[in-house]
């Protein structure tokens, strides 16, 4: 059985668009494997605090030197890096929000980013240690802003590869708040592309 984690970052939770077309590729890898066990990340119905100073030291202090608040912390933090070990699949739902990621993706991102933890420096350069996973990333947009191209994905390759998830495919829905035509153009395209890019890698992960 396949253990898939799906984040999804859209202030209208399973509503939003990045989330629906998750839940398709989704959908589709279980018509393909059967049973799934499924956990679902909502950063808008559980968000993850900001990333304040106590909560940065609280990530970088030694353990036997850590307070039980800071201690507290830890645990939230190791419970989602335990998620994304735990996963075969990982999939992200990306709406843009201000030509960015939303904040409570950021957030997420600022407490699983550890040292030693999720990557670690080697004298080549910091190498990613969340390896071997199935990873497609959703993104949703009202406007066209080229796709890839645009800054928003340029970062979350970036991340993503820094902890070893970079073997990553990105699907684009863009044009959505432009009309329904767009919107169902756009939709129907990804859908497509999900079938043409990851079905035969969802049978070979």
């Amino acid at each position: 059985m396949k253990n898939v984690l799906k984040i999804q970052a859209s202030l209208f939770g399973a509503n939003g668009q990045s989330s629906r077309l998750a839940d398709h590729f989704i959908e589709d890898l279980r018509n393909k494997h059967g049973e799934l066990q499924l956990v679902t990340r909502d950063l808008a119905a559980e968000p993850v605090p900001s990333l304040t100073l106590e909560r940065f030291q609280a990530l970088s202090t030694k353990p036997e030197d850590r307070t039980t608040e800071q201690q507290a912390v830890v645990d939230a933090s190791d419970a989602l890096v335990a998620e994304l070990k735990a996963a075969d699949v990982i999939v992200f739902a990306v709406p843009m929000y201000n030509f960015n990621i939303p904040a409570g993706l950021q957030n997420y991102f600022d407490h699983v980013a550890r040292a030693g933890v999720t990557f670690h420096y080697t004298e080549n350069g910091p190498e990613g240690l969340i390896k071997g996973k199935q990873v497609a990333v959703f993104i949703a947009r009202g406007g066209s802003y080229g796709g890839e191209k645009h800054s928003q994905t340029t970062f979350l390759q970036q991340f993503l590869s820094f902890i070893g998830l970079d073997d990553a495919k990105y699907f684009h829905a863009e044009g959505l708040a432009i009309s329904d035509e767009s919107r169902e153009k756009s939709l129907a395209a990804v859908r497509q592309e999900i079938a043409q890019r990851l079905y035969s890698a969802a049978e070979a992960a």
